[in-house]
């Protein structure tokens, strides 16, 4: 397995990945989302995808979320109370 990529800006499939997993993030943190916007990301690829990314919501989250080869999509965690500036890392 490799290391993540760099950061790179979300596109239409990272904001996809963040649309099916913001059911469970939002169960996660207790919190309701208007703003759901995926903006960057770093992904590890392997068995299936991982990814790290920066979510914009009132204000930041980072989500890691796992996409296994079949293309089901599992959330690992959620870092909240992020700020803009922040680095995408794993966790």
């Amino acid at each position: 397995m490799s290391g993540f990529s760099p950061e790179k800006l979300a596109d239409e499939n990272v904001q996809r990945i963040c649309d099916q997993a913001k059911a469970e993030v939002e169960k996660t943190t207790s919190k309701t989302y208007e703003e759901f916007t995926a903006v960057k990301y770093k992904e590890q690829s392997g068995a299936g995808q991982t990814f790290i990314i920066k979510v914009r919501v009132d204000n930041w989250i980072h989500l890691s979320v796992y996409k296994n080869p079949s293309g089901k999509i599992m959330l690992n965690g959620v870092q909240q109370d992020k700020n803009k500036p922040d680095s995408i890392e794993p966790f």
